[in-house]
């Protein structure tokens, strides 16, 4: 069975710059290895031709110092129960605001630094221009850049745009 893992650590560690990030791949012969790496080596090449090293020593010196990899880790859960917190505020605060009877839990059932809203092109659009929220059309939103005071403003821009827009 093959298997390809594409992973990021911009994010995590702070590196928004440098694009950190790995690309793993199983084979289940050496034969299809080795023409994975050919393609893969094709895909890089015109990109980059040789990546830059900085980002990567950045994170093989935290990583690899258990004090400064003890300290990322803290901070990586101050930050994930800081999203998780705001996450459940705007939770609540849609499903306080909203009398439609509409489920919100969807909110809470995601993870991450991200929330899909479930918003159309056309209320997205109607976010940034009434209420000057700012998200992709798809209706993602950041909830790292939320602050927990802004919550209720968000849950009135979101019902707002839901219910009055198609």
């Amino acid at each position: 069975m093959e298997l390809l893992i594409a992973q990021s650590y911009s994010k995590n560690l702070g590196l928004y710059a440098e694009r950190i990030g790995a690309i793993n791949v199983v084979c289940s012969t050496s034969e299809v290895a080795k023409r994975v790496k050919s393609q893969l080596k094709r895909i890089a090449r015109p990109m980059y031709s040789n990546p830059p090293i900085h980002g990567a020593r950045i994170v093989a010196n935290v990583v690899g110092n258990s004090d400064l990899f003890n300290e990322w880790k803290e901070e990586m859960e101050l930050m994930a129960g800081r999203i998780m917190s705001v996450r459940k505020k705007l939770y609540d605060s849609l499903s306080a605001k909203d009398n439609s009877g509409k489920d919100w839990s969807f909110i809470l059932k995601q993870i991450g630094m991200f929330s899909f809203t479930g918003l159309n092109k056309a209320q997205t659009e109607n976010m940034t221009s009434k209420w000057h929220v700012y998200m992709t059309k798809d209706g993602r939103i950041s909830l790292a850049g939320l602050s927990s005071a802004k919550c209720e403003y968000l849950a009135d821009a979101i019902i707002d745009s839901f219910h009055n827009v198609s």
